[in-house]
């Protein structure tokens, strides 16, 4: 079978097109032929070889996001079946091959069933952002029906379904984006307030919010702090750098400030984040934004483009 391959860390240049054997399915697993993966910002750090949440052994087929067709099912696998379309998120589960790749073997904690009205393409775009936004709204945000969440880069793969997710939960939304085209999605997703960050003083224009999901923590974190309701909370799912504020505010408000990494779920988290994320689905709530589209083999391409040009919506491989 077609899959990418790296035998060694660095630059896109390790990504190679490889034909590799099919991989064999163990009792728990299930192995899908895939139609899409996933691109992540995870996995151009893993390539490189600094990442501090996993470096796997060489050679390596990157990819935890995909979606396809089951062909084949472990002897104790009872909730799946061959034929069956899923999405796969295995970030947390057990695998042997990524899905950069025609097919790949999984188990079954990191496959769930794709609803008939979602496309493949939405498919592999769940995976990392989905279990993300999940774990930064509920998780660990713990937000409530009828709060106030404001939600950054909304119009951003996490962010995105983070705006759906909090509407379909009851929450009124603010959401922010930095062009015209990335407000109008944030709108068109159900945001009730969508705010340019790239206008000076921006939230000046809202008075309260009682959970920030905050996806550049080195700019805004004080701006945040000053927007905050008393006991509100902060969840940090991106940063890019240091930076200095003032303790005082976290005092003052007695806020919570809180990181997420969807490595850390533990499995029950995880179960539980997956089990959600298609209840969400099979109610017609969760659409993810479709980005650029790249054959397999032009996986260098993507994930250059990934870092250096990034767009509304969640950038795939097409298999």
């Amino acid at each position: 079978m077609k899959s990418v391959e790296m035998k060694a860390f660095g630059d896109i240049d390790v990504l190679e097109i490889v034909d590799k054997k099919i991989p064999i399915v163990d009792n728990y697993d299930v192995r899908v032929k895939l139609h899409f993966a996933g691109v992540n910002a995870a996995e151009t750090y893993i390539r490189q070889g600094g990442y501090a949440f996993f470096k796997p052994e060489l050679p390596y087929t990157p990819g935890f996001d995909g979606s396809g067709v089951i062909e084949e099912v472990g002897r104790e696998v009872t909730d799946l079946k061959i034929g069956d379309r899923v999405f796969i998120a295995s970030a947390l589960s057990k695998k042997t091959t990524g899905t950069y790749a025609e097919k790949i073997v999984v188990s079954v904690d990191g496959v769930r069933k794709l609803p008939d009205n979602n496309s493949f393409e939405e498919g592999a775009a769940l995976g990392i952002p989905a279990t993300a936004a999940y774990r930064a709204l509920f998780q660990r945000g713990d937000l409530k029906s009828n709060e106030r969440v404001l939600i950054h880069g909304a119009s951003g793969g996490v962010g995105t379904l983070a705006v759906q997710m909090a509407k379909a939960h009851g929450a009124y939304v603010i959401g922010t984006a930095g062009t015209k085209e990335g407000m109008r999605k944030v709108k068109e997703n159900g945001a009730d307030i969508v705010l340019n960050h790239r206008s000076d003083n921006y939230l000046e224009e809202i008075t309260s919010v009682d959970l920030v999901i905050e996806m550049l923590a080195n700019v805004n974190l004080e701006k945040d702090l000053l927007v905050l309701n008393q006991r509100g909370r902060i969840i940090i799912v991106g940063n890019r750098g240091e930076l200095t504020f003032n303790p005082r505010l976290t005092m003052e408000k007695e806020a919570d400030i809180r990181g997420i990494a969807v490595w850390n779920a533990t499995k029950d988290e995880n179960e539980e984040s997956l089990n959600e994320i298609q209840i969400m689905l099979e109610k017609g709530e969760l659409h993810p934004e479709i980005g650029s589209i790249y054959s397999i083999e032009n996986v260098r391409e993507a994930q250059d483009d990934l870092v250096n040009q990034p767009s509304n919506g969640k950038m795939l491989l097409k298999i």
